[in-house]
């Protein structure tokens, strides 16, 4: 596709017009051909080859097949024709534009600059001269934008051109659109732009653009001779009469031709289509292209002789057209410059695809590396929340152990009104400080044990002299745990002993009791027994000494073991 410009401030306005209106835009329409359209093509020659056309039916919307064009059949009896025209592949190209956005009477317009050139001025068609004559603009009404026929070539107002009486429209030719072959698709010498039916028509500044001086210069005998043309009394030459020529002749101007139309050779032409129309024929066909009225005349021949290879180009010409061909700045080199500049901006943007893409795939992987970073911002959230919320806990947790640490502490002075140590050297940290003075304390407590055990083993001989002594301490402790009280019973064994000793005494000096009375307590006169036990305290040392475990002969019971 040729290289878009953007839009002219009038173009841009209209656009913006354009939004805010309710408008309708006109695109394909269905495709309506009829017998006469056919008959009419065939007639003109254009079905002369096999498959040289292809009717679509009842298609709604162009999809060409490969090697055929879209075209439509005003378009064609107005003398276009594959391979296209070299002038009119230009023309597309530096507009911009594709061959359904012209209107027919735009391309009848070409038609006849062409054959005036080659016909009647003895040149090629002239760029220069193009742009002095014609401009391009919109064709739009105030609610509808065209794209099929959304263009126009118009007639600039302050040149004096040949009035061909176009009608102001065409009925109905949007509907009458075919295909037509073309064996040069996809040559680069002679392909346009690929057909596109939903392209949009963007205005280019060059639409509107006029020759430049050097143009103007080169072009000036040429103008002079369309003028010459036009009012040579006698011999003027008219836009009808140049459609006549083309159409009688059955050559088609927009064709790319393989000899110029000055060297026409009439019933032996390579580029003939049919034999030359009938002049009613003819007739009715210019009737069908002008507004002209019933009673006017139409005229099927030229007052002016075309050149042709009856009517050769006189040598001064002939030298006058080498010499423009050869100073003029016209079509061919402007199209061969912008073919330069769209090739260097082809390669521009393949550069700037590439870099496009470069730049999609660092965006792509910024948005995944954004995206694992967002990621793992939120995983390194949690795992913050969730180190927070560990660390609260462990605060507990260890405020709890340092108060149980504190409290088991306690536990083992409690006199002295519940305070612990005091370490010489504290390490300022609690749960270590509340350790080591449980360590000291357990210390204690593991050496007041010790003695403990000691002390208990002493007592358990005399306590528990016919039973082994346990190997856990716990277990030692419980067999001084009985369920009765020791000291009563240890009283009780006392007097029992005192008993004992006093019934041995006795009998050891001879005397004689009566135990039966001396047993009656109720009768016992404490009184009596004062003085005895008073005057026996000094001598209560041998008494005892008797009553030791030393005596061998005694069988006191003194040792009895507590229950």
């Amino acid at each position: 596709m040729p290289l878009r410009t953007r839009l002219t401030k009038h173009s841009a306005a209209a656009g913006a017009d354009a939004a805010m209106e309710d408008v309708e835009i006109c695109g394909w329409e269905r495709s309506k051909l009829t017998n006469q359209d056919k008959k009419s093509l065939k007639k003109l020659g254009l079905l002369k080859k096999k498959d040289s056309l292809i009717f679509p039916g009842d298609k709604s919307a162009p999809n060409p097949p490969i090697g055929y064009r879209v075209t439509f059949v005003d378009h064609l009896i107005r003398g276009l024709s594959t391979p296209l025209h070299e002038f009119l592949r230009g023309l597309l190209f530096v507009y911009g534009i594709q061959m359904h956005q012209l209107t027919p009477n735009s391309i009848l317009h070409i038609s006849i600059f062409i054959t005036l050139c080659e016909c009647f001025l003895g040149t090629h068609p002239h760029w220069g001269m193009w742009k002095r004559i014609f401009y391009l603009r919109r064709n739009n009404s105030p609610s509808i934008v065209y794209n099929v026929g959304g263009v126009c070539i118009c007639v600039r107002s302050d040149v004096d051109y040949f009035d061909v009486k176009f009608p102001n429209s065409v009925q109905g030719w949007r509907k009458r659109w075919l295909y037509i072959k073309d064996e040069t698709v996809g040559s680069q010498e002679y392909d346009i732009a690929p057909f596109d039916g939903a392209a949009e028509i963007l205005k280019r500044r060059c639409w509107d653009a006029e020759a430049s001086a050097e143009e103007k210069a080169a072009t000036d005998t040429l103008m002079k001779r369309i003028h010459q043309l036009q009012n040579t009394r006698g011999e003027e030459l008219s836009g009808v009469q140049i459609t006549a020529y083309f159409l009688r002749i059955r050559v088609q101007p927009l064709q790319a031709l393989k000899n110029p139309l000055w060297a026409y050779a009439g019933e032996e032409d390579i580029d003939l289509l049919s034999v030359d129309l009938s002049t009613k024929a003819l007739e009715k066909l210019i009737r069908r292209f002008s507004s002209l009225r019933k009673k006017d005349e139409v005229p099927t021949s030229c007052r002016v002789e075309p050149y042709s290879g009856s009517h050769a180009l006189p040598e001064p010409l002939m030298d006058q057209f080498i010499r423009l061909g050869s100073q003029s700045i016209g079509f061919r080199n402007e199209a061969h410059t912008l073919k330069a500049s769209l090739h260097r901006a082809e390669e521009r943007a393949e550069a700037l695809r590439a870099k496009l893409k470069l730049s999609e795939e660092a965006r792509e992987k910024a948005q995944a590396d954004a995206a694992s970073i967002e990621d793992l911002r939120q995983r390194l959230s949690k795992a913050e929340t969730a180190l927070s919320d560990k660390i609260a806990e462990q605060i507990t947790r260890q405020q709890d152990i340092i108060d149980r640490l504190e409290a088991q502490s306690r536990r083992f002075l409690p006199g002295r009104n519940n305070e612990g140590f005091k370490l010489l050297a504290p390490k300022d940290d609690r749960l270590l400080d509340a350790l080591s003075i449980l360590e000291l304390q357990g210390d204690l407590a593991c050496t007041n044990l010790s003695d403990s055990r000691i002390s208990f083993s002493h007592l358990f001989l005399h306590f528990f002299p016919k039973q082994a002594e346990p190997e856990i301490f716990a277990g030692l402790v419980k067999r001084f745990l009985p369920n009765e009280d020791l000291a009563l019973a240890y009283r009780r064994e006392n007097l029992k002993i005192g008993v004992e000793g006093t019934i041995a005494l006795v009998a050891n000096n001879g005397q004689q009791v009566d135990w039966a009375k001396a047993g009656d307590a109720g009768k016992i006169n404490k009184d009596k027994w004062k003085a005895p036990v008073k005057d026996a305290k000094p001598h209560s040392k041998k008494i005892i000494a008797f009553f030791t475990p030393k005596s061998a002969g005694s069988t006191s019971t003194a040792k009895t073991e507590v229950k």
